[in-house]
């Protein structure tokens, strides 16, 4: 199983999720429960010591990775994210192919495949930049230290919001699975996949970063982005690492 790590950038550092993290993970996620309305977050103090003891077991049986999401700045705990779905494709081929443990030592394991998902933040942190590079960080960690062939992300179809975060990562859209599961609200949902594979992440990894550089430093495209109007910048990023993903 991947070995516990922190991972630490500009403005957000991502650090194993721990009892420790309780009361500021119940502050956060009381801050506004109106913007939760697709993702399970934790409710009260008890409620977040749930949300840890589970991820915490998930994590034990190798089936996650799962952080605390942490404002650099000041050190305030504003979310949480993780890897899930944690596949290894070592070992005898196993039909039908579904999910399965390491092969061999599982504490020098690393994962082939994996998801990242569960994402949720306080709302005075969303649409801070935080989130962008978060998956940054796990991205290129999963990429560059894991070595994975391929990284999920899946959102409820009707959550509009997070699945034009998706796609301006530059993920490309596997469909919608139609009538898939149940969600948060009781109401059959929907769901919409994503991916993003080994041979593309070098162009994805160029669209994330040039969006955080101009979050950083705007430049004129960025600051009509602000003003609502950011297509143009959106635009440039596509072009510029869309020659280098693999027809």
């Amino acid at each position: 199983m991947p070995v516990p790590v922190t991972l630490t950038g500009r403005t957000v550092r991502l650090e194993p999720l721990t009892e420790q993290h309780a009361e500021a993970l119940a502050r956060a996620a009381a801050e506004d429960r109106t913007t939760y309305a697709f993702t399970a977050v934790p409710q009260g103090l008890e409620g977040a010591r749930e949300f840890i003891a589970t991820a915490q077991a998930d994590q034990a049986a190798g089936r996650s990775q799962v952080f605390a999401t942490v404002r650099a700045s000041d050190g305030l705990v504003v979310g949480s994210t993780r890897f899930l779905e944690l596949d290894y494709w070592q070992g005898p081929v196993v039909w039908p192919p579904l999910p399965q443990g390491p092969s061999g030592d599982p504490a020098t394991a690393t994962p082939d495949a994996a998801e990242i998902g569960r994402t949720w933040l306080s709302p005075h942190a969303q649409g801070t930049g935080i989130n962008t590079e978060a998956k940054l960080l796990m991205l290129r960690h999963a990429f560059e230290t894991w070595g994975v062939q391929r990284i999920s992300l899946r959102a409820d179809a009707r959550n509009l919001r997070s699945r034009a975060a998706i796609e301006r990562l530059g993920a490309t859209s596997e469909g919608v699975r139609r009538a898939h599961s149940r969600g948060l609200d009781g109401v059959v949902r929907s769901t919409a996949f994503y991916s993003i594979l080994a041979e593309e992440w070098p162009a994805v990894r160029d669209i994330i970063e040039l969006r955080i550089a101009a979050a950083i430093a705007p430049s004129a495209p960025e600051r009509r982005l602000s003003r609502g109007v950011g297509r143009e910048l959106d635009q440039e990023c596509v072009r510029h690492a869309g020659s280098l993903i693999p027809a």
